[in-house]
């Protein structure tokens, strides 16, 4: 259900509802982007090392959501 909710919000102009390889590819380019989003973080601490990108990439460790990156934001006044 949950999953559902977020392709129909994330991809409302998508007719992929019996469509299995549409969702695996949306799936996959939604990991590749929380990688990316690691790799950006502000703080070095926090990103992942070459070894773990890897390692995310292969599906042998999994990836969580990462914090919001604070320079990619323009705050408003």
């Amino acid at each position: 259900m949950k999953q559902r909710w977020r392709m129909m919000k994330l991809h409302p102009l998508l007719k992929i509802d019996d469509d299995e390889e549409a969702k695996e590819d949306i799936n996959e380019k939604e990991i590749y982007l929380m990688i990316a989003f690691w790799c950006i973080q502000e703080d070095p601490s926090v990103r992942p090392t070459m070894k773990n990108v890897r390692q995310m990439l292969e599906g042998t460790v999994e990836v969580s959501i990462p914090p919001n990156p604070s320079s990619l934001y323009v705050q408003s006044k």
